[in-house]
């Protein structure tokens, strides 16, 4: 069984659910306000905040988005592309900033480095790269990654099951850790999104890659169904973006968890987590005493002397079932068997009734 470390936790299969809170540019540009955002995911409940680290010169091309026309989430951004990125890019000082941050609040930290130098840069101060969908075929920052030998979080979205093979098996050869991310890259906060999110994709990697993942979500929709149904279906590990107001202009706060909510799916997450159980079906330790009411006994409805036979008419199967009862599924069993002593009429039938 595949378990990753990460600094001082481990995840597994049998783990709990390590939840990650993608502040990512909620920040707006604020050092303060990313550290106030540290603290109020960890209070929350997350296990560790991550961030992205690029300048916008090396994640897009100012010209290039100049050329087409405005899709997806990106239509209703107000400044242009490279703005909105150059707005919502880290200052390379914050980095350890951020991480003793966390430190001190005891969760761990991850950033997502979408340039070369940061791959390097941010090394030493976190636990994990993520690399996020957009880059699972950028085979040179991959490769890059890998070879730093700590633990990779793979988003998938808006990539095909070839590519994610592709790109998984090109890590396996160098890098053993790795937790794999259903995701859908669509960052429009709506309702029509839970329609192609499509969770049943980590069966599809479970059977793929067995035990050599962990499996994760890196979830946009609204709420937390998601996680829930995730987490149903094998994932041990849950990203969500995080934001103390969702009302605030940005990229990325509409569709963002904030503290209410993050707690609330939190807590829901433990209840689920509990109520999943071992998969062994017995009877359990708080049903012990519902046998006893709930299930139908086998009572006598008549006076029956020594020596004579039990029949079908001299029999009640009625509630409860005392634990020396003869079960009603075993009654044929016991028809036409002699009585060893007399019985009154409201007994309850045991095998010691019997010859």
């Amino acid at each position: 069984m595949l378990k990753i470390k990460l600094n001082k936790r481990y995840i597994s299969n049998k783990t709990k659910t390590y939840f990650i809170a993608d502040i990512a540019a909620n920040h707006n540009g604020s050092l303060s306000k990313a550290k106030k955002l540290i603290r109020l995911c960890a209070k929350a409940g997350a296990d560790c905040a991550k961030f992205q680290h690029f300048k916008a010169e090396t994640i897009v091309s100012d010209h290039g988005f100049k050329k087409i026309k405005r899709l997806s989430h990106q239509k209703k951004w107000k400044k242009s592309v490279f703005e909105v990125y150059k707005k919502a890019s880290i200052d390379p000082k914050w980095t350890k900033i951020l991480h003793e941050e966390c430190k001190r609040n005891k969760i761990d930290f991850m950033t997502a480095p979408y340039d070369l130098d940061y791959v390097d840069q941010v090394r030493k101060y976190i636990c994990a790269y993520k690399i996020g969908s957009g880059d699972i075929n950028w085979k040179m920052i991959i490769n890059k990654i890998r070879k730093k030998k700590i633990p990779i979080f793979l988003a998938t979205g808006a990539s095909s099951l070839s590519e994610v093979k592709k790109t998984v098996n090109y890590i396996l050869l160098k890098n053993k850790n790795i937790v794999l991310m259903q995701c859908n890259t669509n960052y429009t906060n709506s309702l029509k999104n839970f329609n192609y999110i499509n969770l049943n994709v980590l069966k599809k990697y479970k059977k793929i890659f067995k035990n050599r993942v962990i499996l994760g979500l890196s979830d946009h929709t609204p709420g937390h169904s998601t996680v829930l149904g995730a987490i149903s279906l094998g994932a041990r590990v849950i990203e969500k973006h995080f934001t103390d107001n969702n009302n605030q202009s940005g990229p990325d706060h509409l569709f963002s968890m904030n503290p209410q909510t993050w707690k609330l799916m939190v807590n829901e997450t433990r209840n689920l987590e509990r109520s999943l159980g071992d998969g062994v079906k017995k009877v359990e330790k708080n049903e012990k005493e519902t046998v006893i009411v709930q299930r139908r006994g086998v009572w006598i409805n008549k006076d029956k002397v020594k020596g004579s036979k039990l029949n079908f008419n001299d029999l009640n199967i009625l509630r409860p079932c005392p634990k020396n009862s003869i079960s009603p599924f075993e009654i044929e069993k016991y028809i036409g068997k002699k009585f060893k002593k007399k019985v009154i009429k409201n007994d309850l039938l045991t095998k010691k009734c019997f010859v």
